[in-house]
């Protein structure tokens, strides 16, 4: 996976993924719990306001994961509910 050759060259990586599962086994180091795999950073179904917050908190969550120093595969959730 790219983000795992990205990170051994020194550049931290933030992945979004429905599928974190999958990235955890991988050994991403910084996974971001997203919404579903065809809507990773949103949910079409929520009031365009409510799918807006929802997509800055996960984008949030992100920066947040860069800025954190991890040793092993590191989930990192949005505080707003996630439906996956």
């Amino acid at each position: 996976m790219i983000s795992k050759e990205l990170d051994r060259a020194g550049f931290p990586v933030a992945l979004i993924s429905a599928m974190y599962p999958v990235a955890e086994q991988i050994g991403a180091s910084r996974i971001v719990k997203a919404v579903a795999i065809p809507h990773p950073c949103g949910d079409p179904s929520l009031p365009a306001d409510m799918d807006r917050a929802l997509r800055r908190e996960i984008v949030t969550t992100a920066l947040r994961a860069l800025e954190t120093e991890v040793e092993t595969s590191t989930l990192f959730a949005p505080k707003m509910a996630v439906s996956s």
